[in-house]
């Protein structure tokens, strides 16, 4: 009786005595949740990388710094200090947190902005202000401009028209409340004013921004108007405009206070959160690992006190003619099918939930894979790989001990 062929039944009904169904539902059930935690604090990592850092995503998650020089009593007399100069702007454009550094150009004349219709009654002196398309964040065919065109598309804060409508218009009767529809469709003269007269323009709102707090006009009337119509030398910059991954990265905030900058403060402590939501991945993904391990130490525990509970029997066995390695082959024969489907359901329940952020995201023009990431899948695989090579040892070890 030497072929495990012979033993097999008898042996199949020994080990099946010792294990207890509810003991091996229970171990099996807790490895299984062990399982889908610590791969899921995986795929969410990922995912959470991906919104971040993803091209997709970039426009969505970066963050638009305005960056200024800060006006002390030391200072605030010398204008010439405020202004930015070429070595400094490469300077901040080389450090790692940087993306990409824009100018923001400035108007080097007088402008003023009025209506057409006594309907809707306006006058304002105006300052315009460009920067790098890259860096406008509005989708539109009009954002463009060219010499001879009197048409010239603006773009405003988002504020302005809330401030409009909350404050001005509630409080004079003869203003109405305006949509963002209704403010694109109005007409407004500009007139700027030059040493040669005065040059006359059709201004049209294209869309608003939260990105700037300034009235943009396009790049090309920027420097075609300062040209023409400018009553000084251009000079530099005193704002710049920072794309930044991580508005919230140390390595910024000590920059900016090295060099005596400022920018607007509420971005980055809101960015702070990416920095909460990031250790709390990370908890998550520890709390997991543990449940992991000790969801390993528990079923290896198991088998060793199944072997344990039909050791006189094993024994036996072991003496009509089966040895530690056919016992071993069947042991594990016996407990690998059970890991596989664990993985498969764990998979599969990932899947589901992978899909479900994509289409919950995607409803907020974000984008993640609706595939689980290739990462995670190696892990289910190195998950496999280590349990099979731990309770082939357990096994082994048992056996020939017994």
């Amino acid at each position: 009786m030497n072929s495990i062929g012979n033993i097999k039944p008898f042996l199949q009904k020994v080990i099946r005595s010792g294990v207890g169904r509810w003991r091996f539902f229970a171990a099996t059930l807790g490895l299984l949740v062990a399982l889908v935690i610590i791969l899921l604090s995986l795929q969410l990592y990922l995912n959470f990388n991906q919104l971040l850092h993803g091209k997709a995503n970039e426009s969505e998650t970066a963050e638009f710094l305005v960056i200024s020089k800060e006006v002390t009593a030391e200072n605030q007399s010398k204008k010439n200090e405020s202004y930015f100069l070429p070595e400094e702007i490469a300077l901040l454009g080389k450090q790692p947190f940087a993306d990409r550094v824009g100018e923001i150009s400035s108007t080097n004349f007088i402008v003023t902005i009025s209506s057409f219709s006594n309907a809707f009654p306006f006058y304002t002196d105006a300052y315009f202000e460009s920067v790098p398309d890259e860096f406008i964040d509005i989708k539109t065919e009009d954002w463009s401009w060219k010499q001879g065109q009197v048409n010239i598309p603006v773009i405003i804060p988002s504020f302005f028209l809330e401030l409009y409508n909350t404050g001005m218009a509630m409080s004079q009767e003869n203003l109405p409340r305006l949509s963002l529809e209704a403010l694109q469709a109005i007409p407004l003269r500009v007139n700027i004013k030059h040493s040669g007269g005065t040059a006359e323009f059709v201004a049209h709102v294209a869309g608003t921004t939260d990105r700037l707090n300034s009235v943009l006009v396009p790049e090309a009337f920027m420097q075609y108007a300062n040209k023409a119509y400018g009553y000084q030398e251009s000079k530099p910059p005193t704002r710049l405009v920072l794309k930044t991954l991580d508005a919230a990265d140390p390595a910024l905030q000590s920059f900016l206070v090295a060099n005596s900058y400022t920018t607007n403060s509420d971005k980055t402590k809101l960015n702070k959160a990416r920095i909460i939501v990031n250790w709390i991945a990370g908890v998550v993904g520890i709390i997991g690992l543990i449940m992991l391990l000790f969801g390993m130490l528990v079923f290896t525990l198991f088998i060793q006190l199944t072997i344990a509970a039909s050791r006189m029997d094993i024994v036996l066995l072991q003496t009509l003619g089966a040895s530690p390695r056919q016992l071993s082959g069947y042991l594990m024969g016996m407990f690998m099918p059970v890991y596989g489907a664990m993985v498969m359901i764990a998979l599969l329940v990932l899947s589901v939930l992978q899909y479900g952020i994509h289409q919950l995201l995607l409803q907020k023009q974000l984008l993640v894979s609706p595939w689980l990431s290739v990462y995670t899948l190696a892990a289910a695989a190195l998950w496999l790989l280590l349990i099979w090579f731990v309770n082939k040892r357990t096994i082994t070890n048992y056996l020939k001990a017994g």
